[in-house]
C-alpha cells in the first residue's frame, strides 16, 4: 500500500468514528418531538434508498432482480427473497 491509500483508510475511519460518537455527544441535546426528530427517523430509509436506487436503476438485469427480490420478500422469508434476486440477476445477465 502506498501513502495515499493509507491516509484514505485514516481518513474514512475518522470521519466513520466521528459519525458515531457525534450521536452521544450531541444527542442529549436534540429534541424528542418536531421536525428534527423527523427528519432524525426518516435519515435510515433515505440513506438506503440513496445507496440502492443507482444499483436497481442501472440495468434490466438489476430491475427484474429487484422486483423478483421485492416479491418474494412480501411473503417468503428475507433469505429466499435475497436469493431469489440473485438468482433473477444472474440468469437475465446470461441470458443477454
Amino acid at each position: 500500500m502506498n501513502g495515499a491509500t493509507v491516509l484514505a483508510i485514516l481518513a474514512m475511519a475518522l470521519a466513520t468514528y466521528a459519525t458515531r460518537i457525534s450521536g452521544f455527544l450531541v444527542g442529549h441535546w436534540l429534541p424528542d418531538a418536531g421536525p428534527v426528530r423527523r427528519a432524525f427517523d426518516a435519515l435510515p430509509v433515505a440513506v438506503l434508498t440513496a445507496l440502492i436506487a443507482p444499483v436497481i436503476l442501472s440495468g434490466r438485469a438489476e430491475m427484474a432482480g429487484a422486483v423478483v427480490a421485492a416479491a418474494l420478500a412480501l411473503r417468503a422469508p428475507m433469505l429466499v427473497a435475497l436469493v431469489g434476486g440473485i438468482v433473477t440477476v444472474a440468469l437475465v445477465r446470461a441470458m443477454g
